[in-house]
């Protein structure tokens, strides 16, 4: 068996203890890991990181106090060495996009069998980077759509919550012509048919939080 001090040092980083037991399982089990440690959301897993200084690094995304991407790109601005996977539920390639941006190595669905997570660990630990084909598709798919703007995504996330043109309006201080100008640049920018379809492509690519 491997020494410990030359096991690769995994902390584990999610707001749900029952996952993070699972990965701490299925980690400890390899000859060659160990757990280094645990972090409830991203702010922990910056101080978590500057005193345990891992190895490899499972990041969640969506997290309370502070998310997976902000928390990746704070660790790699201090520690631009840092190798770090996100281990998500979601498979949007927009926030695909902004956690590679950010600084991580490596993006995994939750739902992806544990040789996969070893392999991605290890592959990560080697200083390679660690995509699935079909989230590398999708990246590459939309990689010269127009994002939306601030105010764009303002005006979606009250569609979503049901809101008229009207109250979207009144809630953002604009007038009602001026959201009807950014849904029409919503939908052409999403390749949209209607309100709906916007609200469903923006959720799905992980433009909209769910």
């Amino acid at each position: 068996m491997t020494a410990n001090n030359s096991r690769i040092r995994v902390l584990v980083v999610d707001d749900h203890p029952v996952l993070r037991d699972g990965i701490a399982s299925v980690v400890e089990g390899q000859p060659d890991m160990t757990i280094a440690g645990e972090a409830t959301n991203g702010a922990e897993a910056i101080e978590r990181y500057r005193t345990l200084r891992p190895d490899v690094t499972l990041m969640d995304l969506q997290m309370p106090e502070m998310d997976g991407t902000d928390a990746i790109r704070l660790i790699r601005n201090e520690f631009p060495l840092a190798r770090i996977v996100v281990l998500t539920t979601y498979a949007g390639d927009v926030e695909a996009q902004h956690a590679l941006e950010a600084g991580a190595s490596g993006y995994l669905l939750k739902s992806t069998p544990r040789s996969d997570l070893l392999e991605a660990i290890r592959v990560v630990h080697a200083g390679r980077r660690h995509i699935p084909p079909a989230i590398a598709v999708e990246i590459a798919e939309h990689r010269g759509d127009q994002e939306l703007t601030d105010r764009e995504r303002d005006v979606l996330q009250r569609v979503a919550a049901g809101r008229s043109n009207k109250i979207a309006a009144d809630e953002l201080g604009i007038s009602e012509e001026t959201v009807k100008t950014h849904m029409k640049s919503i939908l052409a920018k999403l390749a949209a048919s209607d309100r709906t379809h916007a609200v469903t492509i923006a959720t799905k690519r992980g433009i909209l939080p769910r």
